[in-house]
Parts: structure tokens; sequence; C-alpha cells
């Protein structure tokens, strides 16, 4: 009498409560939220693209519901991604530190007689989407010239001590300690420290895509400062109240960061 051998099952079996572990450990529904605010994408948006409702993609991305195979891969065509995205390992959590003692002070370039200092606050961080910098704007004998700059994308600049003013196209504007400025960076820009003491600023530079706005050179342009025909002063918080935009604008430093990154 022929007897079939038995067959030992090698599979291991889950139970359902490690099997939602597992899924939550993945964090699907927050690589989901990261990808569409990357995108500047709202649920409604995405659910256009996916042929899923908004609030399936709310609660998706809040972890209450589990996506099948088949939703997940509608969001990750969206994104250009592969189904693997969502389930390897993410890498760790972006974190650098900068001490005072290993920061390198360097001047302004292209010119024999510095009008600022800066160092770099992000030199360690790799593929950054913005510059942030501690600068210090030097006193300036009277008939020191200051040509306006230009560069892609935005500008953050919080005046910590002193007086600084800032030419922003045609305009001019004093900012004194406490105030802070956001202006596009496209339109020519320069500084002139106003006291008899340094103005010390924390700049930072957003960086942006190319598309959305030209391309210009980092180099000096448009006529000096100190050549020009004086158009009125505006103090920065007069004009806030007024409902005017402030611009102001920190140099063209991003270059010289790429260069201590290079070291």
């Amino acid at each position: 009498m022929n007897t079939k051998p038995e067959l030992k099952d090698d599979l291991t079996s889950i139970d359902p409560s490690s099997a939602e572990s597992f899924i939550a450990e993945k964090r699907i529904g927050e690589r989901i939220k990261r990808l569409r605010l990357k995108k500047s994408m709202g649920l409604v948006e995405l659910g256009r693209h996916t042929g899923l409702s908004a609030s399936f993609l709310s609660q998706l991305e809040t972890g209450r519901v589990v996506p099948t195979l088949r939703n997940l891969a509608r969001v990750a065509m969206v994104f250009s991604k592969d189904l693997s995205y969502f389930f390897e390992t993410e890498p760790h959590t972006l974190f650098r530190v900068h001490k005072k003692r290993e920061r390198v002070r360097l001047p302004q370039t292209g010119v024999d007689d510095p009008t600022y200092y800066f160092e770099s606050l992000g030199y360690m961080v790799p593929d950054r989407q913005l510059d942030p910098y501690y600068a210090e704007f030097v006193p300036l004998k009277k008939m020191t010239d200051v040509r306006p700059h230009v560069h892609p994308g935005y500008e953050f600049l919080y005046l910590l001590e002193g007086e600084l003013e800032i030419r922003h196209s045609d305009k001019v504007y004093t900012l004194e300690s406490g105030d802070g400025v956001y202006f596009d960076a496209s339109t020519p820009h320069a500084y002139r420290c106003l006291g008899k003491s340094s103005a010390i600023a924390i700049i930072v530079t957003m960086h942006q895509q190319a598309s959305s706005q030209p391309a210009m050179n980092l180099r000096p342009m448009g006529t000096a400062i100190g050549t020009r025909p004086a158009p009125t002063p505006l103090n920065a918080k007069t004009s806030v109240a007024q409902g005017s935009t402030v611009k102001a604008g920190p140099v063209a430093l991003r270059a010289i960061s790429s260069d201590q990154n290079a070291e």
C-alpha cells in the first residue's frame, strides 16, 4: 500500500496584530504625505490623479486605513516612485550641528576692501534646500561704493545688532536690531552698515527652481549705491505699517559655501 509522504509546513503563521505592526513601522502614510507636500499638492488634487477620494487619502496618511497594493501603486505612479519606496528602510533623519569653533570666517569676494564677512551655518549639510549664514557688515568709509547683486531664489535677513541700510531695486530701507525681511533675490539689492559699529545679521537664502525665476548670474550689477542719486529713505517698520512690502537682501554667498563643502 502506497502512502504519500506527509509534507511539513515550513511557513510561519502570522497573526493579524503582527501584520498591522509591520505596516505601521513602514509609516506608509507619512511617506505619502511627505511626497504630496513636497510637490505642494493638496488631497483633492492627489485624488484627481489617483482616482481615490480625498477622505480616503487623508485616512491613509494618518494610518487609519491600510492601502491595497493597487491603491499604493496609483500613488507611487503619481510621484514616479516604485512600490519598493514605501517599504525600504528610511534613511536617518537629517541632523547637523555646526560648532562656532568649526566655522570659517570668510570676507566678501572680488573686492580689495570687504564690506562684510560671513560664516556658513549649513556647509556640512548635503543637498540642502536653503543656506543659512552669520554675517557681519562692517562700518564703511564715506566714499566706499557698494554694488547691487542678484541671484535666483529668495532671502530672509534678521538683524541681530546695529543698523543696516538695504537697497532693493530703486528703494532704500533702514533696518534696526530686531527687524527682519523676506524678499525676492532676483531683484538687484545691496547693503550698507550705517552705524559706527558692525551690523550683525542672520541670513538665509532659499533655493528656487530655474523655471520659476529667470536665471541670474551671481555677480555685481548696476550702479554703486554711493554714486546714484539717493532715493527717499523709508523705515522698514513704517513701510510694513503702510502695507507695502519691505525688501532687503544679503550678499551672494552660496557659491562660497559650496567651496567649503568641497573641503
